[in-house]
């Protein structure tokens, strides 16, 4: 699951980057770029702050042992 919401995410971060890039050399309209920009930005901020938790460190004391 973890594994699934890491690609989800990066996806998301992916769309975020790239459309910037290709607005720049001319390749996509701006209506484009605003669009897969916006989805990129939904999935990044929907999926990563699941697997990007960190464990206090009780919780990792009690996974240690």
């Amino acid at each position: 699951m973890k594994t699934l919401l890491k690609i989800i995410s990066f996806t998301g971060l992916a769309l975020t980057i790239v459309p910037s890039i290709l607005i720049f050399k001319g390749v996509i309209a701006m209506k484009t770029n605003y669009l897969l920009m916006s989805i990129g930005f939904v999935l990044w901020f929907a999926s990563a702050p699941f697997w990007m938790t960190t464990k206090s460190p009780e919780e990792e004391e009690k996974h240690e042992s």
